[in-house]
């Protein structure tokens, strides 16, 4: 095993550390914002008992609902984001 690797990694790891801890709070928010939407499951009110899939972006705000989690990773997708699913 290569340990300047290892070190390159740890230091890596320590040099993001350092600049997460220099983050503001506002900027802490914003972190994911243009590259992140998150999927979540909502109970749909109809009698089938199925689910809406709600898409919101990396701040928590809702962005849109779907009738399926397809068409919401799809239109996450279509929009250049990284879909994540929330349980």
């Amino acid at each position: 095993m290569d340990n300047s690797r290892n070190g390159d990694l740890l230091t890596d790891h320590e040099e993001t550390l350092r600049l997460l801890k220099k983050l503001s709070l506002q900027d802490f928010l914003h972190v994911g914002m243009d590259q992140i939407a998150y999927i979540r499951a909502l109970p749909h009110a109809g009698e089938s008992g199925e689910h809406l899939h709600a898409i919101y972006a990396a701040d928590g705000s809702q962005i849109s609902v779907m009738e399926s989690y397809d068409m919401a990773e799809a239109a996450i997708r279509m929009n250049d984001l990284i879909p994540v699913t929330v349980h």
